[in-house]
């Protein structure tokens, strides 16, 4: 981000970037192979879209936030680009509340980062059997558990009408899927995941680490 009043819109280039570099990475650590990923998959490349189109293309959000408010619109000049970030309009244009808001923005989204990454070379190393170490240790789906964590950063960095609407949905889906996998697996590995259900968290770990038979 630049200067708090600099107009920073029309960037499709930008737009078509961030877009293609964080579905090929979603794909890549999602593998979908069932219609429902695929769908879950097109939600969350829609989320991209709507998110990028408004951080560099067109600020939507804003146009029909002003032209509803009029001149009760909290910020004097909303087409700046960081008075296009609704938190810090909603806080009067406040740089104060936009330097603290993008890099902990950045820092949700790249955490969110390493826990896909980690999970997805942890179970894949595993080569199909029972994965109970590692970060699963502490959580059965960090997959989904590092979607949600950028899904929440995407909103701290850049909230718009249409991604706030989004993110439940895609929340939802996450959970529908993590639910359908935990079938598989309790058809598979029987009784022993149910055991690791009942000591693991699905999404958020717990504060103590569980102790459970681990696989190497």
């Amino acid at each position: 981000m630049h200067g708090v009043n600099q107009y920073e819109y029309g960037l499709w280039t930008a737009v078509l970037f961030n877009i293609v570099i964080f579905t090929v990475f979603a794909y890549t650590a999602f593998k979908p192979q069932t219609k429902r990923d695929w769908r879950t998959l097109g939600v969350f490349t829609a989320f991209l879209v709507a998110l990028f189109s408004e951080m560099f293309g067109f600020p939507l959000t804003i146009y029909i936030l002003t032209s509803i408010l009029g001149k009760r619109y909290p910020v004097l000049d909303p087409f700046s680009h960081a008075n296009g970030h609704l938190w810090v309009a909603l806080a009067g244009g406040s740089p104060i509340v936009f330097n603290i808001l993008h890099p902990l923005s950045n820092l949700l989204i790249l955490s969110g980062l390493i826990i896909i990454s980690i999970g997805w070379r942890r179970i894949h190393s595993g080569n199909g059997q029972f994965v109970t170490s590692g970060i699963y240790r502490f959580m059965r789906h960090p997959q989904y558990s590092g979607f949600a964590l950028m899904i929440v950063g995407f909103l701290v960095q850049w909230p718009t009408i249409i991604t706030l609407l989004m993110a439940p949905m895609l929340l939802v889906m996450y959970t529908k899927l993590a639910k359908k996998e935990e079938k598989v697996m309790i058809d598979t590995f029987g009784d022993e995941y149910i055991q690791y259900m009942k000591k693991v968290p699905r999404f958020v770990p717990k504060m103590r680490s569980p102790r459970i038979r681990q696989e190497v």
